[in-house]
């Protein structure tokens, strides 16, 4: 059974820092680029932050470059979402995507809720 379970979200304020986790099970997570996608009210979901299965190469859009960092532990099966100088436009729900290099299958977390406000 394959699972993303997202963590870390909360509510904080304006300039400051959380980190998000997703813990993969059920596939081969080494194999797979993770991402970081956001979605707030409103508005279409968006790419924050991606990380390749081979050499660890990292995009990210160009509203968080900068101030995110994506990372990942292949021993643990985890991607994380450093988040720094949080702005109230970064406000919304992050989910965890894997897609396999070579099976092209995609998994999606369940989701975790950012807010920053004062």
């Amino acid at each position: 059974q394959v699972q993303l379970v997202e963590s870390g979200g909360d509510l904080v304020q304006p300039g400051g820092s959380l980190r998000l986790s997703c813990t993969a099970s059920g596939f081969s997570f080494s194999l797979y680029a993770m991402s970081w996608y956001r979605q707030a009210p409103g508005k279409e979901r968006e790419l924050a932050a991606r990380v390749s299965s081979t050499d660890g190469t990292t995009n990210y859009a160009g509203s968080v470059k900068g101030r995110f960092t994506i990372s990942r532990d292949n021993a643990k099966n985890t991607v994380y979402l450093q988040m720094n100088s949080l702005k109230p436009e970064d406000t919304a729900v992050y989910y965890c995507y894997a897609r396999g290099d070579i099976s092209r299958r995609e998994y999606w977390g369940q989701g975790t809720q950012v807010t920053v406000s004062s």
